[in-house]
């Protein structure tokens, strides 16, 4: 059961530990923002959603950037971690960038939307708005970085540059893919984008330690033996 789920269960203006109505405002504000976006959304519509009166709400929030801003730090901070443990969950480059296109997928397509309030904002001028979209795509693509940088000779920006596009890639197409109404099968649509990001990193000589470095070794003697 929800935080929102919770509340309307409870009689309006029914007192909440704090750290569970900030979760219930948060959630509330959430559907709001991602329904009709930041402009068009108003404190009254969130303090209905959430079932409290405006006081309640600007107990918690002083005004609607700083709600806004909330939800964003939550959302990217998801983001970032989703592919931390994409890249620690093995240690095969292959099942790495397999791994990091579904944590992408799995992010644009959870029916909370919110993957919208970080890829979708009509609030990107907004310098704090910005600073964390931009903070969480760098953050995102330096943990890729490093990766493609220990098990290969590439110099730091250039494996920081290759990063940011297997993270483009994904976060593209995995919108893309849900604006098309999930034609692709999830599996399907993943394994596609993974196969494409893949065939192109593998083509960088890996160390010969490196988890993956095999599946090049084989195309090297495949070539030659054409």
């Amino acid at each position: 059961m929800t935080a929102i789920q919770e509340a309307q269960e409870r009689p309006r203006g029914a007192r909440l530990p704090r750290s569970a109505r900030r979760e219930q405002l948060l959630g509330a504000a959430q559907e709001v923002f991602v329904a009709q976006g930041y402009h068009a959304a108003a404190m009254d519509d969130i303090a209905d959603r959430a079932g409290v009166s405006k006081p309640v709400l600007y107990q918690h929030f002083p005004g609607k950037l700083e709600l806004y801003l909330a939800l964003l730090d939550k959302h990217c901070d998801a983001l970032v971690e989703a592919t931390r443990t994409a890249l620690s969950a093995t240690t095969d480059n292959k099942q790495r960038v397999a791994a990091t296109m579904e944590a992408y997928f799995h992010y644009v397509a959870s029916e909370s939307g919110a993957f919208r309030l970080v890829f979708e904002s009509d609030l990107t001028n907004e310098p704090a708005v910005r600073e964390r979209v931009d903070r969480a795509a760098d953050m995102s693509a330096t943990l890729v970085s490093k990766v493609i940088a220990e098990d290969t000779d590439l110099p730091e920006a250039e494996a920081k540059l290759l990063a940011a596009g297997v993270c483009g890639l994904a976060q593209i197409t995995a919108r893309y893919w849900l604006s098309q109404g999930r034609e692709i099968p999830h599996d399907e649509a993943v394994r596609l984008v993974a196969s494409l990001a893949w065939r192109g990193l593998k083509g960088f000589p890996m160390h010969p330690g490196a988890q993956g470095s095999e599946d090049e070794a084989e195309g090297t003697a495949e070539q030659a033996m054409s």
